[in-house]
């Protein structure tokens, strides 16, 4: 008995390499190239460009920005794909500024992807919707430790014992700004300032 190979695994099958273009450091395949790449396998397939219900327009918007919602049907299997309309650099474009360009440019990448959806080129898109690297914290500078003996403890007890009529938590705040002060340390510090 043979077993019908799904949409999804025919479409991941078929060679896209030659048809892959970039755009910065973005690789996808054009709507156009898709459309005939789906339509050569399934060439009953359709696009349905999704309108809104009360205004007719071609796209959605929250007030401030939009999107467009394209369909693909494959065998009666539709995937839907929900694109905001965004400028050259990928950022959305506000609702006073938008254009019939901008939102027929915005169908064409939704057919892409939703294309995609079926199997065709899905592998462009993976990674796409992970969140930014986040911002890593940068760590608090490490103090050396000040050490009973050193050089740089001669400095620092010489400095306390010229400077006895500063209030001495002051003065622990600002050795802290370069050292770190163990509680032995904080002690014999206190002795010199109260000599």
């Amino acid at each position: 008995m043979t077993t019908k190979k799904s949409v999804f695994a025919t479409l991941q099958e078929v060679a896209i390499k030659s048809k892959v273009e970039q755009k910065g450091n973005l690789d996808y395949i054009s709507w156009a190239n898709a459309w005939q790449m789906l339509k050569d396998k399934f060439p009953e397939a359709q696009r349905k460009v999704y309108e809104h219900d009360h205004t007719g327009l071609n796209y959605f918007t929250d007030g401030k920005t939009a999107y467009v919602k394209v369909g693909i049907i494959v065998e009666g299997l539709e995937h839907i794909d929900y694109l905001p309309i965004m400028d050259f650099r990928n950022n959305p474009v506000s609702v006073d500024k938008l254009t019939c360009t901008d939102v027929n440019k915005a169908i064409q990448r939704s057919t892409a992807k939703a294309i995609a959806m079926h199997g065709l080129g899905i592998q462009l898109w993976t990674g796409e919707d992970l969140p930014p690297d986040p911002v890593k914290p940068v760590a608090p500078p490490q103090h050396p430790q000040l050490e009973m003996g050193s050089d740089d403890w001669a400095k620092v007890s010489k400095w306390v014992s010229e400077n006895k009529d500063m209030d001495f938590d002051g003065m622990i705040s600002t050795i802290s700004n370069k050292f770190k002060i163990s509680a032995k340390e904080k002690n014999a510090l206190k002795k010199l300032h109260q000599a």
